[in-house]
Order: structure tokens, then C-alpha cells, then sequence
């Protein structure tokens, strides 16, 4: 089971945000806690009063509605109402929560078995019960010890694996109107925005757009962007907006840019123990041979990890984010590091192998020697055709200082006896003789 904890300062949008898929057959009431009639015996006005009535107890706190869904694995669909019920009265009484009144919805418009529970936090003596950290706190215990003695499916394994999968929005349900195409995003919204550690706008579109829905401000003349506006979009197959855009301020959770921009600082610290992950998983698959982008991203997406393009109109790809769905982490490529950018990752991809070449056989007539430099002649006379016009004044030059340097040659012999110098004979003193 995993457990999902927000709170807010309008009870209205809670109790109508569920209270319209009851409408459109999407969820139904299958119980109450610590009303005095049951759930089928009221209508909508007694419903909603009981909760007011609570919230008047205390005006001073704003934070006063409190929203929480309880999920399952995808085999405990087939739980009877009777045993959903017993699981949310342990789990609100585990929690604090067991003498407030509340409201059980079952929704049917996930692939998993879920329901919604609305209350508050406001007591029958008018005081306050603490929200912080309480799934932290409170939550987590509860869950555990509930998924034991109900025979629950663990919820921390099943992270691991993937389980609780959010499917992209049906663009056959949401073309009929307005408020299919509202329904649809907020149940992506739902889940993405309170799972997924995005820091942008275009990382959070990152996710989005893999469910057929997009954020955005509008053009900068645009009203909405100069009022700090922000509007939701479905997209069609190819990724293109249809349909009308909606206010982001219209949905019961108010995911404005005011909220978004609050994620963007908590999400920067959340998701930095990950990002070693999705360096990690890339570097190992680029050290395999003859590594394609197309290869890159079927390799990565069998690890939970999405690479999202932004190209040009021209196909030109100038930005990727990485999007791993088993940390819920999002990430630039520029913020993994330079060589995790658009551009690194492309030229890194496009690197071969160089293959190995084979020397020309030579003749036994002609020295090998000889050989290797014709064929280097003939090849750098190909590459630069007047290289030898060009290097023809350095060539004489080269040709004069060997002559130069070289030892001087003769062919005229002598023979040794010759070479030798005679010795000078003594001239008698003819005075001395005489």
C-alpha cells in the first residue's frame, strides 16, 4: 500500500473534486467516519456540512482540509467495500485522525485499486492536529503495520519494481468535453507532481508529456504570462496541443506557478543523491562498441530511464532530460555534468572504432623501404595537388646543404709510402771538416 498525505486551505475543492467523478461514474461514496447517518442515507448538503461545521471549531488555522489516498497493488482490486472500510478505520486511527469526521471514496479511473479520504484537522475541542511530517511520523508506521495484518502487498518492494504505473491520459475519453479533459489532467497531476523531483518548468514537462498532458505560461505578451499565469494542456500523439487550455488555479489543488516554483527549491537538494545513478548507467552503456543514440535510449529506457529530446523545427536535437522513473528524479544533461549534454552525448555516440589497415603487399624486386615512400608521396600528392610546386624551392635547398655537409670524396689514390713526408739530411758543416 502506499500513502499519499496533502493539505490545503479549501475543503470545498477536496469534497467536489470527488464528489464530481461520482457524478460521472468514475468513483463512488463507500463510507463515512463518525457521521450520524450512513453514507447512502445523505445527501450532498449533509455531507459538506458536517466537515464546515468542524472547521468553525477553530477559524484561526487556514491549513484546514486534509486529503489522502490510499493505494494498492493492481491484484487486490478484488477487495470488498467491507474490507476497505476496516483498512481506512486502522489506518485514520493510527494516524490520529480516528474521531474526525471523514468521507471514503472509491476511484476508478487508475490502473490500480485506490480510494480518496476528505477530513480535516480541526478537533472536536477546537484544536489543531499537527500536519508536519506526518507521514514521516505517523504514516509510514501505520502503513506497514497494516500491510501485515491485512495481508497487503509491501509497498517498498513494489516501488522497486515499477508497479503503480500512471498511464498515459485516453484522448478518446477527454475529446467530449471540458470536464473529461480537467478529470484527466488532474489525475496525472496527481501523481506526478507530488512523486517526481523536477527543478524547471521544462523538466517537469519532461514527465508530463509522457501522459499527453503539458504546463505552460503562454507567449511573453501573453496575459498569463505577465501575470505569472500558468495553463494545463492535453496533447495529441505526435505531441500537439488540442483542446482548450485550462487554468491552473481551476483545479482543486491549485498547481500554479507560485506552488511549482516552491518544488523547484525543495526538489534541488531531494533529487542530488541520484544523479550518480543515471551517470552511472550511461557510461557503462556508451563503453559497449558501435553505440547509437537510438541504441543509447533503448538501453536506458530498459533501466527506467527516459531520455527526452528537444529538437529544432529542423530535427536538430539541442537539449535532452533524463527522466528516471525508479527514483522519480529529473534531470538536465547539462546539469549531470558537460559530457551528459545534447551535444556530448551525440558526439559520444557517433565515436568508432577506427578499423585497423592493412600494408599493401610489395614486390621482391623493390625495396620495401623505397616502396613506403612512393606510396607516401603518391598519397600527399593526392591530398594537396600542388604540394609539389609548393615544396620544389625547399627541396634544392634541402639537395645544397647535403652536398655541403657530405665528407668530400676523390678517386685519385696514392699509395702509402708516398703520403709519407721525407726527412730533411743534415748539411755537414764544411767549415768544421776543412
Amino acid at each position: 500500500m502506499v500513502t499519499v498525505i496533502k493539505s490545503g486551505h479549501s475543503i470545498h475543492r477536496i469534497f467536489n473534486y470527488n464528489e464530481n467523478k461520482v457524478k460521472v461514474g468514475m468513483a463512488e461514496c463507500i463510507g463515512v467516519g463518525n457521521y450520524p447517518v450512513d453514507h447512502d442515507k445523505m445527501s450532498l448538503t449533509m455531507k459538506m456540512n458536517r466537515l464546515l461545521k468542524q472547521l468553525e471549531l477553530n477559524e484561526n488555522v487556514t491549513r484546514n482540509s486534509v486529503h489522502i489516498s490510499l493505494n494498492f497493488h493492481p491484484s487486490e482490486s478484488h477487495f470488498s467495500k467491507e474490507k476497505l472500510m476496516a483498512i481506512v478505520e486502522t489506518y485514520m486511527d493510527k494516524i490520529g485522525f480516528g474521531k474526525q469526521p471523514y468521507l471514503v471514496y472509491q476511484h476508478h479511473d487508475a490502473g490500480h485499486p485506490h480510494i480518496h479520504l476528505v477530513t480535516t484537522n480541526i478537533e472536536a475541542d477546537g484544536k489543531r492536529i499537527d500536519l508536519h511530517h506526518l507521514g514521516i511520523r505517523k504514516s509510514e508506521p501505520a502503513r506497514k503495520i497494516i500491510e501485515k495484518e491485512f495481508g497487503l502487498i509491501n509497498a517498498e518492494s513494489q516501488r522497486k519494481q515499477e508497479q503503480y504505473l500512471l498511464k498515459p491520459v485516453s484522448l478518446a475519453k477527454v475529446l467530449y468535453g471540458k470536464s473529461q479533459t480537467k478529470m484527466a489532467i488532474q489525475n496525472v497531476l496527481e501523481s506526478v507532481l507530488s512523486q517526481y523531483r523536477y527543478t524547471n518548468l521544462p523538466e517537469l514537462n519532461a514527465v508530463l508529456k509522457q501522459y499527453n498532458v503539458m504546463a505552460e505560461r503562454g507567449g511573453e505578451n501573453s496575459r498569463v504570462y505577465q501575470h505569472n499565469g500558468l495553463l494545463y494542456r492535453i496533447l495529441d500523439a505526435d505531441g500537439n496541443p488540442i483542446g482548450v487550455p485550462i487554468k491552473a488555479s481551476t483545479f482543486y489543488n491549485q498547481p500554479t506557478l507560485k506552488f511549482l516554483e516552491e518544488k523547484f527549491k525543495e526538489n534541488e537538494s531531494k533529487r542530488m543523491p541520484h544523479k550518480a545513478r543515471i551517470k552511472n548507467a550511461i557510461d557503462m552503456i556508451l563503453t559497449r562498441e558501435k553505440v547509437t543514440l537510438h541504441k543509447l535510449i533503448k538501453a536506458l529506457e530498459k533501466q527506467g530511464i527516459h531520455v527526452a529530446q528537444r529538437k529544432s523545427n529542423t530535427g536538430l536535437i539541442y537539449g535532452i532530460t533524463y527522466v528516471d522513473h525508479q527514483t522519480k528524479c529529473v534531470f538536465n544533461g547539462s546539469a549531470l555534468g558537460k559530457q551528459y549534454s545534447a551535444k556530448a552525448i551525440q558526439e559520444r555516440c557517433q565515436q568508432k572504432a577506427v578499423p585497423e589497415q592493412k600494408l599493401p603487399s610489395y614486390s621482391a624486386q623493390e625495396p620495401i623501404g623505397l616502396q613506403l615512400q612512393a606510396n607516401a608521396a603518391e598519397a600527399e600528392t593526392k591530398a594537396h595537388p600542388n604540394a609539389m610546386q609548393i615544396a620544389a624551392p625547399f627541396k634544392e635547398i634541402e639537395n645544397l646543404l647535403d652536398n655541403l655537409m657530405q665528407a668530400e670524396q676523390t678517386s685519385n689514390y696514392l699509395p702509402y709510402q708516398l703520403k709519407r713526408k721525407r726527412k730533411k739530411r743534415r748539411r755537414k758543416n764544411l767549415n768544421n771538416n776543412q
